[in-house]
C-alpha cells in the first residue's frame, strides 16, 4: 500500500507541467502573434537564417511560435509541437544570435530547454492528449 502512494504521480507534477505549457507557451504567442500579423497582411520580409527563403522562414517561424503554442497550450500533438518549437530556438539561439551575447540569446535557449523538458516529460494529464 505505501509502496503504491509512493509510485503514484502526484497531482502536483501535472498540475506543475500544465502551469509550465500555459505560462511558457503563452508568453511565446507574444513572439509568434506579431509575425503572424505580418503574414496575414503580406509583408514577408523576414531574415532567411538558413537559407529557406525570407517567406518560409517567416512561415515556419509563424507555425512553430504562433500555432505550435496554441497546441501545447492545449496539450493537443505536444511532443510534436515542442519539437517544431525546439528546432525554431535552436535556430534562433545558435544561428540568428549565434555572434550576439548571452544576454540577447538567452530567451531562445530558455524556451529550448523549456521544450526539450517537455518533450521528455511530455504534457501531463492535464492535456487533450490524454483524452
Amino acid at each position: 500500500m505505501l509502496k503504491k502512494l509512493r509510485s503514484a504521480t502526484p497531482i502536483s507534477l501535472d498540475l506543475g507541467l500544465l502551469i509550465l505549457r500555459f505560462f511558457s507557451f503563452g508568453f511565446m504567442l507574444t513572439h509568434g502573434w506579431p509575425k503572424f500579423q505580418k503574414m496575414v497582411v503580406g509583408n514577408f520580409e523576414f531574415s532567411d537564417p538558413v537559407g529557406l527563403g525570407s517567406g518560409l522562414s517567416l512561415g515556419l517561424a509563424v507555425f512553430a511560435e504562433f500555432f505550435c503554442s496554441i497546441l501545447i497550450i492545449l496539450g493537443l500533438f505536444t511532443r510534436t509541437a515542442l519539437i517544431f518549437n525546439a528546432v525554431t530556438m535552436l535556430v534562433a539561439a545558435f544561428v540568428v544570435h549565434a555572434s550576439d551575447p548571452f544576454k540577447i540569446k538567452e530567451m531562445s535557449l530558455i524556451y529550448l530547454v523549456i521544450s526539450v523538458a517537455l518533450i521528455l516529460t511530455g504534457p501531463g494529464k492535464y492535456a487533450l492528449d490524454k483524452k
